[in-house]
């Protein structure tokens, strides 16, 4: 990803990887515009990042180009919910006590389906699954496949949206 700089308006989304539709695989995609995307980094700034919207011409389905530094649906960087996940060093993100605890709730609920998907997507790929001690936790059997330096998270996240297996919690309803 690369992020270009927009005057007053953030900074600009693009990627320089041809990637293909997560739902069918498809590598027509065309951008149909751009919407701004709030979030807050670890010093507790707000930033602005305006990313494309994507219109597959195979399927039709319509994606946002989300950089490594987002999580679907979160309004903190990666980096921030890595860190009160990981637990490695003392926790310093500009966030109350009930949202960490919200972050490890959702991490403790999506974990084995990271896991899943980062096992299917090993199988697939390379035609073995890597093993891990079932002593291990879920989250060190994950840094198995993405290995536990800074960051993991974001490249936990990216393979299992970008192959449509992301487990969407938000609905909508029609009368």
């Amino acid at each position: 990803m690369s992020l270009l700089k927009r005057p007053q308006n953030g900074f600009f989304v693009r990627s320089l990887e041809r990637i293909p539709c997560p739902c069918c695989g498809s590598f027509e995609m065309e951008v149909i515009g751009s919407r701004k995307r709030k979030y807050i980094n670890s010093e507790g700034n707000k930033n602005v990042l305006i990313i494309r919207r994507l219109k597959c011409q195979h399927c039709g389905k319509i994606h946002h180009e989300l950089p490594d530094i987002l999580v679907p649906y979160k309004r903190y960087s990666s980096e921030c919910i890595e860190m009160v996940i990981s637990e490695n060093e003392p926790i310093s993100v500009p966030a109350d006590e009930s949202t960490l605890m919200r972050w490890r709730n959702w991490f403790s609920r999506i974990s084995l389906h990271f896991l899943g998907c980062l096992q299917s997507i090993s199988i697939r790929l390379y035609g073995y699954s890597k093993g891990a001690p079932t002593g291990q936790s879920v989250l060190h059997r994950i840094w198995q496949y993405v290995d536990d330096i800074c960051g993991w998270l974001a490249r936990t996240v990216r393979p299992v949206v970008n192959t449509n297996s992301w487990v969407h919690t938000r609905s909508a309803f029609m009368a």
